[in-house]
């Protein structure tokens, strides 16, 4: 009996409500298919977050569980342990992270922010949350600190007060330290913010405080008076202890070092100008730029290391940022390629009072992350593990790719090793703390990403993980000497000439197409063995269009320049030979400052991986440069690439290297043209590029006139002139190609067999089918030429093209044919050769082996509505209009694990999916507002639910809008905090136990607790509990602190570690119990009264 499901019967109803509901042509055709996907299989969240933390503001690190935190201006959190554990948890208020604290071994980290909140964060679930937040609205905070194994964290703020609160409670102590106490007579003016708070490593009742005018205070925490100042007259930017406690050293303003000895006041017993030139008269040497930081870390064998960063003389103009490691006689100035955000020294211990034993250091700069291996000569970096090179060259379009083919990333990573840098640290990367999920997802995925400098990089994106794979620079194909013109335009198109705009790619053939900015569109083949290519293939296409005098509404940005443009015959295209255009009348249209690129002349060396087939450029014609190239395709088992722009569209012959069909806009319909056209120019008439071409109407090949490159996609708005909003005429002068789509179905109405289709959407909604008639496999594909005939339009649709897909008859999808890959450069004589070629390619699809009178499914998908066809009858069996107001920005035909789904991405931020071929709408989520048009351009589907955008310049977001994977994602998430044994406290010789001060030296609870200190302002601060979520919970409820701090005491006794279970035991009886308890009080309170109380 089948199943009833309420849901069924309300997505019938939302259709019959909906503006324009699914139509269905024909009730025989409308039960053909019974369809699987329900609304129940979708649900949409974020996964992962990979790249470099955008504009990062902070950092620290825990040196017991090895982890790393990453703070930015946008209040987001990143935290890194070992590679392939990663996590990103984001503060709800967006303001930049000041200051990051570790509560060390603890599996907490405390944030402050700009908007002066401070909050506690659990790392002990796989998605932390916050526990507490407090958020002072009197004062400013500048500096926090936190004792190793206290609970007491130190706040310093812009007026120079210090204000302490309980990580446990999150309660401020009625104990502050005012700065006019701190100071008192010793200076007459303010003495600025704090800049700098911690205890003597040797007593912790003893606290330094630098104040960013120039004074140190060091505070007797028990007798609430200063012990001792030390004053200087440059400002302050950081200080540090020597572990023994007696020694301190200061970083300045004016580029130096003070060191100072705890007991002597008046003056530092050493003053340092690392960078400063020492005249020889014994005077001071010349000021330097600010030491932003230093650190001061010992060693048992040898000199101490003093790290800083900043302190360059003012004179090395253009001299990349530093950082200068002091060690005994030498220094090293290590250049970084960006500023640095700040740096922390990694060291073996986690007390404050040991020597330290620095082993590492970690750089955090404004674009990158880098650690150097202090223990090494040389001072070499550690090869980093993270995904965090995605912005080397900024990201300008982006493609997708699950269930892949098992064989992919294997080739792609032996080609790509061979791509790696030398000369890093033999060591282990040192942050490695945390687990892998335990996810059981394990279907290859692949993310592609096309760079401004004309890279494309080939990531391992399976797994939730995300590793570089293989790098290709298309630019190498190119003489690099452009004359470096019009520098002003901030454009990327005049600067990066290079920049990839689409990528097609074939997985199972492993063909590769790039088109970038400047008009042309590279075919690479894969290779696993190296070649050097003797003259790059050129192939040379003209395209303009025909006519005159009509305005161009340039929506993206722009001319409305008039100019009209008098047809040339078309040479045929040159198969090489240098551009034979002019590129110099440049003058009369905007962004004409882009002449094509040169082809390179000389030998190309070709190493493994993917290696360049053929060039296709797009010519100037009469002065005017091509036109972009906006939609792209390639079909390996046709041996066909075609890309289009708002000119027309060309097909290439990859296998023979010739222009196939060159077909402008004007002459898509040919007599059966839909739109008013305005008169055209006198034709001259040509025969069609090199006689290929069967065109039955408007056989001459046009050549569409140029505009200037519109940079739509780069355009910072939504100013796209929307197709339903303007006029004819303006529509006809704009309409482009937008989208392609290689099929083996039934080309025209009627017909009974299956032939080798192209499929052209355009700008205004119309699909157009050309049949491809290609010789047989092996020598004479070589040799005869593929015939294209048109066979007219299939459908229309309202707005732009932006998707097509076929289905057979059962409803599978059914993937365009394709060559299975084999290896180009095979050394084997000519005959073994030609056998490996003619290897006939094969169709996935089952409609190979389909009855005649079985029919498919055309899905097509514009940015308004979405229809499917039945074919070979050609009539439209459903149609659904998925937006009324917006426009869709991407869509997908996409095989999730229970059937064929459309996915839409909508302007307005709405993330939608429909079942095909019924179109009914399966899941609506308003999802993200648009905000910039990165997401737009990076946004794209995959199948099996997998979604994926740039949420910034340097950050890939994951999502997923499959149930499944929702339902796995916790199991697949890493853990960050994982149970390890605090080392054990340095050992104190009997004399400092005596006489030196030391961990029980003070005890803080009874300094700063309620009942000595007294409760603090109430206007001071607000305390806010977090969200924590149910794992969090139970920590907030006793203080996460408190809690540990007495299990550990118990582990000490029982000598064993509890497992996981019987925390989680505990947990269930604590919260079982406190449910009891309420439904007693409940009970008892409900007793005694009458119904008529309640």
């Amino acid at each position: 009996m089948k199943k009833f499901n309420i849901r069924k019967v309300l997505d019938g109803l939302k259709e019959v409500s909906s503006s324009t509901p699914s139509v269905q042509v024909g009730p025989q055709e409308n039960h053909l298919i019974q369809e699987t996907l329900q609304s129940d299989h979708f649900q949409l969240c974020k996964t992962v977050r990979h790249g470099f933390p955008y504009q990062p503001s902070s950092m620290a690190f825990d040196p017991v569980q090895k982890i790393l935190a990453i703070g930015t201006q946008s209040g987001a959190l990143r935290l890194f342990g070992r590679p392939g554990v990663e996590c990103y948890c984001q503060h709800e208020s967006g303001a930049a992270v000041i200051h990051l604290q570790f509560l060390i071994n603890e599996g907490a980290l405390v944030s402050a922010l700009a908007d002066d909140s401070v909050h506690l964060w659990n790392l002990r679930q796989k998605r932390p949350a916050i526990l507490h937040s407090l958020k002072f609205s009197r004062e400013r905070i500048t500096f926090c600190h936190l004792p190793f194994q206290s609970k007491w964290l130190y706040i310093g703020t812009e007026r120079g007060n210090i204000h302490l609160v309980n990580v446990e409670s999150f309660m401020l102590s009625g104990y502050v330290i005012m700065w006019n106490k701190a100071i008192e007579l010793s200076s007459k003016a303010h003495p600025g913010p704090v800049v700098h708070i911690s205890d003597n490593p040797m007593d912790e009742g003893k606290l330094i405080i630098g104040f960013e005018a120039g004074i140190v205070v060091l505070w007797d925490l028990k007798s609430k008076k200063a012990d001792y100042r030390y004053t200087y007259d440059e400002a302050i930017h950081s200080v540090a202890w020597h572990h023994e406690g007696k020694q301190f050293i200061c970083s300045h303003s004016d580029g130096t070092l003070t060191i100072w000895n705890i007991r002597g006041q008046g003056k530092p017993i050493q003053t340092i100008t690392p960078h400063g030139k020492q005249p020889k008269d014994g005077k001071k040497p010349e000021p330097c730029k600010p030491i932003l930081k230093v650190e001061y870390k010992t060693t048992r064998i040898g000199e101490p290391f003093i790290i800083l960063s900043g302190g360059l003389s003012y004179d090395t103009v253009g001299r990349r940022p530093c950082l200068t490691v002091m060690h005994g006689k030498s220094t090293a100035v290590l250049e970084m390629d960006y500023p640095i955000v700040d740096f922390l020294t990694l060291c073996e211990t986690p007390y404050s009072n040991d020597f330290q034993e620095p082993y590492a250091v970690v750089v955090l700069l404004e674009k990158d992350l880098v650690v150097i291996d202090l223990a090494q000569n040389g001072y070499p970096i550690f090869e980093n593990p993270y995904p965090l090179t995605i912005h080397e060259s900024p990201v300008t379009c982006c493609e997708y790719f699950a269930d892949c083919p098992v064989d992919l990333i294997p080739a792609l990573y032996s080609v790509g090793s061979r791509q790696k840098r030398q000369g890093y640290s033999k060591k282990e990367w040192p942050i490695n703390g945390g687990n892998w999920g335990q996810g059981t997802q394990s279907y290859p995925e692949i993310i592609i990403t096309g760079h401004a400098d004309g890279t494309v990089k080939f990531w391992d994106a399976s797994a939730i993980m995300l590793q570089v794979l293989y790098k290709l620079k298309t630019a190498k194909v190119f003489d690099r000497n452009r004359s470096k013109e019009d520098k002003s335009s901030t454009e990327v198109s005049d600067e990066d000439p290079f920049a990839i705009q689409i990528m097609a790619w074939c997985p199972e053939s492993r063909m590769l197409c790039v088109a970038g900015v400047s008009a042309n569109v590279i075919i690479y083949r894969f290779s696993k063995l190296e070649v050097t290519t003797e003259v790059v293939q050129l192939l040379e296409v003209r395209m303009q269009y025909e006519l005159n005098d009509i305005e161009s509404p340039d929506g993206g940005g722009g001319g409305g320049e008039q100019t009209s443009a008098l047809p040339t015959p078309g040479a045929s295209p040159q198969t090489s030979g240098p551009p034979s255009h002019p590129s110099t009348s440049s003058n009369n249209s905007d962004g004409g400052n882009m002449p094509c690129l040169k082809v390179r002349s000389t030998p190309l060396k070709q190493s493994a991986g993917y290696q360049v087939d053929l060039v296709v450029q797009l010519v100037w014609v009469s002065g005017e440069p091509p036109q972009q190239i906006t939609s792209l395709a390639l079909n390996s088992s046709y041996g066909l690439v075609v890309f289009g722009n708002s000119n027309g569209l060309a097909v290439v012959d990859y296998v023979q290297k010739t222009v196939v069909l060159n077909l402008g806009t004007v002459e898509l319909y040919g007599s059966n043209d839909p739109y008013q056209r305005q008169p055209r120019s006198p034709r001259k008439s040509r025969q069609p590029s090199g006689g290929l071409c069967d065109i039955n109407e408007g056989s001459a090949t046009s050549e569409d006139r140029c505009k200037s490159p519109t940079s739509d996609h780069r355009d910072n708005s939504f100013s796209r002139s929307r197709s339903s909003s303007v006029t004819s005429i303006d529509k006809e002068a704009r309409e482009s190609i937008s989208s392609f789509h290689f099929s083996d179905t039934f080309a025209r109405k009627g017909d009974s067999a299956l032939t080798p289709c192209l499929y052209v959407g355009t700008t205004l909604g119309t699909v157009l089918s050309l049949a491809l008639t290609l010789p047989p496999a092996g020598e004479q594909r070589q040799l005869q030429p593929v015939i294209i005939s048109p066979t007219g339009i299939l459908v229309r649709l309202k707005g732009s093209v932006m998707r097509m897909a076929f289905l057979d008859s059962t409803g599978s999808m059914l993937p365009p044919p394709f060559e299975p890959w084999f290896e180009p450069n095979v050394t084997a004589d000519g005959e073994e050769r030609e056998k490996v070629r003619k290897r006939r390619p094969v169709s996935v699809s089952p409609s190979t082996s389909q009855d005649l009178n079985e029919s498919q499914y055309a899905v097509v998908c514009s940015e308004k509505q979405a229809k499917v066809i039945s074919l070979p009858s050609q009539t439209c069996i459903y149609k659904h209009s998925i937006t009324e107001t917006s426009f869709i920005l991407r869509a997908d035909v996409v095989q999730m694990s229970q059937g064929v789904s459309l996915a839409c991405f909508c302007a307005n931020g709405h993330i939608m999916t429909l079942s095909v071929p019924g179109l009914r709408p399966l899941m609506d989520v308003n999802y993200l507002p648009l905000t910039d048009m990165r997401i737009a351009r990076t946004f794209c589907f995959t199948n099996l639910g997998q979604a994926m955008y740039l949420c910034s310049p340097t950050e890939i977001q994951r999502i997923t809008y499959s149930q499944d994977t929702c339902e796995n994602l916790q199991e697949m998430l890493g853990e960050l905090f994982t149970p390890v044994e605090t080392p054990e406290a340095p050992n104190r010789g009997f004399f400092k136990g005596l006489f030196g001060g030391g961990a029980q030296s003070l005890d803080r609870e009874e300094l700063f607790g309620e009942v000595s200190a007294g409760k603090a302002s109430r206007s001071l601060a607000q305390h806010i509990p977090g969200p924590g979520g149910i794992e969090g919970m139970k920590g907030a409820a006793s203080g996460i602190v408190g809690d540990l701090a007495r299990a550990r005491i118990a582990l000490d006794e029982r000598g064993q570690k509890l497992g996981e279970l019987d925390e989680r035991t505990a947990a269930m009886m604590a919260s079982a119990d406190s449910f009891s308890k309420h439904a007693h009080e409940m009970m008892l309170k409900c007793k005694d009264k009458k119904w008529y109380q309640f």
